[in-house]
């Protein structure tokens, strides 16, 4: 089953989507960091399949740290799940090497458990 980190400085929304993708797929391993800083030494500590990440982040912007990661580990696979789901967002999101786009005010579990399924369909 896939490692999944989130990163997310807001805990009860890491919480909300950890307890999401555990009801899909309960042996899926979630982690979490709430800052670029904390999601960098996760990674380090062990590559996960898909990262869950925020635009805003108290130490760093997702897109920069969506660049960072790709080019050490370009098999990772991010979504960017945010509030500001403007085009520009999307644009900027998807220009910095992220490979789906979620807004967190329209998406349902169903649309996150779905693309989870997309994602890894034999998951």
């Amino acid at each position: 089953m896939p490692d999944i980190l989130i990163v997310d400085d807001s805990e009860a929304f890491r919480e909300m989507l950890k307890s999401i993708l555990i009801s899909g797929f309960p042996a899926m391993r979630v982690r979490e960091a709430q800052d670029g800083n904390r999601a960098v030494q996760a990674v380090e500590t062990k590559v996960p399949e898909l990262i869950f990440l925020d635009v805003r982040l108290p130490d760093e912007n997702g897109f920069e740290l969506t660049r960072r990661l790709k080019v050490a580990h370009a098999d990772v696979i991010i979504i960017m799940m945010t509030s500001y789901d403007s085009p520009e967002y999307k644009k900027a999101a998807f220009d910095a090497g992220t490979d789906f786009f979620m807004s967190k005010k329209t998406s349902t579990p169903e649309d996150i458990l779905q693309r989870i399924a997309s994602i890894f369909p034999s998951g």
